[in-house]
């Protein structure tokens, strides 16, 4: 699958995967990920929220925005057909508002997932060393404290041990102040699934995994983005 997606890509002339097609390559890589699937129309995203069963997750899906909650292109917690009918219309009404020459695909439509602690797995590229990967606490913690731990790719089981140990926000993956410890085995062989996901296929530029949920009995996907390498 991995390889028609992303012929069907570059065919396509797209260098940003859809968040629909990131997660289906993540969960090919042995990754789990929240169903996550495309409603083109409101009608579609009803019937698609019916069947994922509430609450949903509306966000906007666009090969021209990247930071979906800035145009306002996201709702989150719709409990019910009504719910998910006034997010669409007030998603395609603020993202016309603030970027009105974006391509607009439709909206994903997606189960909400149990909350737990965020943590984010990325991966980029050095001019020099190539790709490597990036663990941290996610949601928007990276972004304000940006604690987070590098290593080349490919890692080993002792890399991804250290990455995770190294952040400054470990406490929490323990269970801080009785709070619900994450899986931290799990985490270690997630990222040892991204390693060789990245190692073997080099057409990926960039990719992010933010938020992931992690779990006392398991970690769980919520957003992904991925960048492939411009054409030759």
């Amino acid at each position: 699958m991995a390889n028609s997606i992303l012929t069907q890509a570059r065919e396509a002339g797209r260098i940003q995967l859809s968040e629909v097609e990131a997660k289906a390559l993540l969960r090919e890589a042995g990754i789990d990920t929240v169903d996550t699937r495309l409603g083109r129309t409101q009608a579609e995203s009803l019937r698609l929220a019916e069947e994922m069963g509430f609450p949903v997750a509306l966000k906007i899906a666009s090969p021209d925005i990247i930071h979906k909650s800035d145009t306002g292109g996201v709702k989150l917690n719709l409990a019910s057909k009504k719910a998910v009918a006034t997010a669409f219309k007030d998603i395609m009404a603020a993202v016309k508002e603030k970027q009105p020459q974006a391509r607009i695909d439709g909206v994903t439509v997606q189960k909400m997932a149990r909350p737990g602690v965020e943590v984010i797995m990325g991966m980029a590229k050095d001019p020099q060393f190539g790709p490597f990967l990036m663990f941290g606490l996610g949601g928007v913690w990276v972004e304000v404290l940006k604690d987070v731990a590098f290593r080349i790719v490919p890692i080993t089981r002792r890399d991804a041990r250290e990455m995770i140990k190294e952040i400054k926000g470990y406490p929490l993956l323990e269970g801080y102040r009785g709070s619900e410890p994450a899986n931290v085995p799990l985490l270690e062989d997630m990222l040892l699934k991204l390693s060789y996901f990245i190692d073997h296929n080099p057409d990926i530029k960039e990719l992010d995994v933010n938020p992931v949920f992690a779990y006392k009995n398991g970690a769980i996907a919520v957003d992904a983005r991925i960048i492939l390498e411009p054409p030759a």
